[in-house]
């Protein structure tokens, strides 16, 4: 018998299942999701967690940033951290499963906003929240922020059936705090205790409505983030050989240019200090 594989060294599979490996292999581009909204360039980035019929979560996002470009896995960056420590306050260390309202990353102001009917984008989306949520195990729906919530909820009208026995938990977006702030209409440390209060809220009937991986003791969030609360992305969530600093609570990518055009086509990548094997 072959040794079992280090939780360390676990890796995603990737798309070597039906019906992902034909939704992987026809995403749409381009024609879909124009250039001036999205930056296409990047390629599509699917999802992260479980494909095998095991999740019991669904959490949907909004589209892909810079650590995500890097890693092919959406949810890896601090907003990806918070949600695993959402998951994990409610016991969910491992059955879930991820995607995002848009293939790719939303370029510009209101650009999301623009195709949130959009109905392609809504046509291919719906394909894969077929594919995770009628016949399977899932029992919640996680949808961040304003526009995963209406993607969810479009889908939801189309298979009532289905949707009928899930139980939605919209919350804020975890990077709210940063985008509420950003415009001095609120500071960061109120619009970081307004999400927390506004996932305590949602936590109690979450909880009651997925079975967890192991029992845990449901503690509520403060009034900001505390230890503990963003958890390390697990290294099966990733592609085989990733590093284990893709992993890592610290940033480690970012836009960078002089100018919008540079910014769009330049993601710096930086390998924590910790995690340089010559230092």
């Amino acid at each position: 018998m072959p040794d079992p594989i280090s939780p360390a060294r676990a890796f995603c599979p990737g798309y070597d299942r039906a019906p992902f490996d034909e939704l992987a292999a026809a995403y749409p581009g381009p024609d879909t999701y124009p250039v001036k909204d999205f930056r296409v360039e990047w390629g599509p980035i699917f999802h992260r967690g479980r494909l095998d019929g095991t999740a019991r979560v669904l959490v949907l996002g909004q589209d892909p940033a810079t650590h995500e470009a890097i890693t092919r896995r959406i949810l890896v960056g601090e907003a990806g951290q918070r949600v695993q420590g959402l998951l994990a306050k409610v016991g969910v260390t491992s059955g879930y499963v991820m995607v995002n309202t848009f293939l790719y990353s939303v370029y510009g102001q209101g650009g999301g906003e623009r195709h949130a009917d959009d109905p392609a984008i809504a046509a291919y989306r719906d394909r894969w929240l077929d594919a995770l949520l009628v016949g399977g195990q899932v029992t919640a729906i996680v949808a961040l922020g304003t526009l995963a919530r209406t993607a969810y909820q479009a889908w939801a009208a189309t298979r009532p059936d289905t949707a009928g026995d899930l139980h939605l938990a919209a919350v804020r977006h975890p990077t709210w705090p940063e985008s509420a702030s950003a415009g001095g209409s609120t500071t960061w440390e109120k619009a970081t205790a307004a999400l927390l209060k506004d996932w305590n809220e949602h936590l109690p009937a979450l909880r009651d409505h997925v079975t967890p991986d192991a029992p845990t003791e449901l503690k509520l969030y403060g009034h900001t983030w505390q230890s503990g609360d963003l958890a390390e992305i697990p290294a099966g969530d990733l592609p085989a050989g990733a590093p284990p600093w893709w992993r890592a609570l610290d940033p480690w990518a970012d836009r960078t240019g002089r100018t919008s055009e540079i910014k769009r086509a330049t993601i710096t990548v930086t390998v924590p200090q910790g995690a340089r094997p010559w230092h």
